[in-house]
């Protein structure tokens, strides 16, 4: 067994090895910018006054979340490409300019190009129209602004464009504008600049070069690696040191700019115990269904309590949540349970001794306060069990009982009680053990819907909310850790195999 257990938590390391690679390739993928998300969620997006002041916020935030660094250990591409791509900030540019690199072939003309349109958008930035007003009152101010805004917007989108008749079109509109108009006539040099480099493009392309495939090593200083292990294996520490996924460290929120790891062992003991009581529920209530149902095959009780049983099964929960709370939690009709949360904030906030913690639930007073807050939810997150386990126990059984060695303990003379519950049920419990691994995945993820009906403030909720507000770092942390208990759980569930049946052994 334990050579066995060893050789298991050994097939752990490529699982999660590959479940990391799922979630950062998720991750790295995710639409917008996490650090523009993040700098929103902090307040510090400002005017242009303060734009400078962003722009470092930003590159420090960057720096913290490791996107300054290459994406993976290494790269595979063509010889046209750039190893350097990665330190361009924004996502838009960085995609327009391997659109661009594999276009033309030639990485030099698309970063010489690149650096000349961004010369020529910092150029527009220093004008002011109301300056040149205040010296040329003859100018018509609203139409410069709105002229100026044209070629702002013109030149930003060429920084994202690489179809070649879109960016023909924006460049004949910059061009009319700065020709047509004299208050951009110190542009004009600037701009014959910029179509000269523009057109090196197209004469200095080498697109021979990107059928030519090339391996780039970056080595341990990379996005996945600072991702994954953070400055485990660096010798110098960075003021924004961080673990890394496999020490726990998930990153921090885009919304409120929180530790990962902090909000789920906040939020996940309240869907443990949720989900670990309903199991124990459903077990205690569907296993002596299961074997009553087993020794009385096919009678009027059987089948009575098997059409119960699946006409429960079939109602979905988010409508037997809804029917309860209409009926028990209703001052137009029945107030027997509350209708949300966990807890009386009023009562809580007037016995200190209670622990914030919901781990703490071996306090006697506190857990009679939560009861009546359970019971709902409770049945919502059971009911639907009853059919599914009762009927897998009910099959094992029926199984179980028709065996050789069943029937040689009664010729024994064993009472049916003792022949049932020592001999049948031991064995008969093998699928409902590999049902019961579920709770691992389940501790962590709850059930999104009954928490979010119920107003449960657990990681069901707390997903929920994440995937409403695009907040992949908790998506992937809760997919991560999804991942790790799925694969305890079969574990769990083959060494108690082994528990239950004497003629299974690993070795």
């Amino acid at each position: 067994m334990l050579k066995y257990t060893i050789k298991r938590l050994l097939v752990f390391i490529p699982m999660m090895i590959a479940i990391s690679l799922i979630a950062f390739i998720i991750s790295i993928n995710a639409p917008g910018d996490p650090v523009d998300r993040l700098t929103k969620a902090a307040g510090n997006e400002g005017g242009a006054e303060e734009s400078a002041a962003a722009k470092e916020d930003k590159e420090n935030k960057r720096k913290q979340l490791g996107l300054d660094l290459p994406i993976f250990y290494f790269s595979i591409g063509d010889i046209s490409s750039s190893d350097t791509l990665y330190k361009v900030q924004d996502r838009d540019h960085r995609e327009n300019l391997q659109v661009l690199t594999h276009q033309y072939g030639n990485w030099t003309a698309v970063s010489d190009y690149y650096h000349a349109l961004l010369h020529f958008e910092r150029l527009l930035k220093t004008i002011n129209i109301d300056q040149i007003h205040e010296k040329d009152s003859t100018i018509d101010k609203v139409k410069s602004h709105d002229l100026l805004i044209n070629l702002k917007n013109n030149t930003i989108g060429l920084l994202t464009l690489s179809k070649v008749s879109l960016v023909e079109s924006k460049f004949n509109n910059i061009n009319n504008i700065i020709n047509n108009n004299d208050i951009f006539i110190p542009l004009i040099e600037d701009f014959k600049e910029l179509q000269e480099i523009r057109d090196q493009l197209e004469r200095k392309q080498t697109r021979w070069k990107t059928y030519i495939p090339s391996i780039k090593w970056f080595g341990i200083n990379s996005q996945y690696h600072w991702w994954l292990f953070g400055d485990l294996f660096h010798s110098k520490k960075s003021d924004n040191d961080r673990k890394g996924i496999i020490r726990g460290d998930f990153g921090i929120s885009y919304l409120d700019s929180q530790p990962i790891k902090d909000k789920i062992w906040e939020k996940v003991g309240i869907s443990f115990t949720l989900s670990l009581l309903s199991i124990i529920l459903a077990y205690l209530i569907s296993i002596p269904i299961g074997i009553y149902s087993a020794y009385k095959k096919d009678s009027l009780v059987d089948r009575g309590m098997s059409l119960i049983l699946f006409i429960l099964y079939s109602l979905p929960t988010f409508f037997v949540g809804t029917v309860l709370l209409l009926l028990f939690a209703n001052p137009d009709f029945l107030v027997w349970f509350p209708e949300s949360g966990i807890k009386d904030p009023v009562i809580w906030s007037s016995h200190p001794e209670w622990s914030n913690s919901f781990w703490d639930i071996f306090n006697w007073e506190r857990l009679k306060h939560q009861a009546p807050y359970l019971v709902l939810p409770l049945f919502t997150y059971t009911y639907g069990s009853f059919a599914f386990l009762s009927r897998i126990m009910r099959v094992g059984m029926i199984d179980i009982v028709s065996q050789d060695y069943i029937r040689t303990a009664r010729a024994k003379g064993l009472s049916e009680k003792k022949v049932i519950l020592k001999h049948a049920l031991r064995n008969s419990l093998l699928p409902i053990i590999t049902v019961f691994a579920a709770i691992f995945p389940a501790s962590v993820g709850g059930s999104i819907i009954i928490e979010v009906i119920f107003s449960i403030p657990g990681m069901g909720t707390e997903v929920f909310n994440a995937i409403l507000n695009y907040d992949y770092p908790m998506i992937i942390a809760f997919f991560t850790l999804i991942g790790f208990l799925t694969m305890v759980g079969y574990l769990v569930a083959d060494l108690l195999y082994a528990l239950v049946d004497p003629r299974i052994s690993y070795k």
